[in-house]
């Protein structure tokens, strides 16, 4: 009997206890220059998500990676990357997490903690 293990959880903070902190790796270059592809990010599911953040969000059904950032009373979701646009978000429900370090994978003297 063949058993169905999913590779991958629909939604990275499921696959935890919700104040268990899980770690995911970057894809592409939109947080370019501090955050470079292959690096990994420990993600705070219930961190709190301040204006300057670093946050996973889900927004147009994929999870992406942005700095949170407030301007006139409404709240944004920042790529670092120019080339990249901004998404405007009506309030912080599509946050579902705060990054609260990052790493290179085998070099641990290339660690860095976002902290809040």
């Amino acid at each position: 009997m063949n058993k169905i293990i999913p590779i991958a959880p629909q939604d990275p903070a499921d696959a935890c206890s919700g104040a268990e902190s899980f770690a995911l790796m970057v894809l592409g270059d939109s947080m370019l220059p501090e955050f470079a592809e292959g690096e990994v990010i420990i993600i705070e599911p219930e961190g709190l998500a301040t204006d300057g953040a670093y946050v996973l969000a889900w927004h147009n059904d994929e999870w992406i990676f942005r700095q949170l950032r407030r301007a006139d009373d409404a709240w944004r979701l920042c790529p670092l990357n120019p080339a990249y646009p901004e998404i405007g978000i009506a309030d912080l429900s599509p946050v579902r997490g705060v990054i609260i370090q990052k790493a290179k994978p085998g070099r641990r003297r290339a660690l860095k903690t976002y902290v809040a």
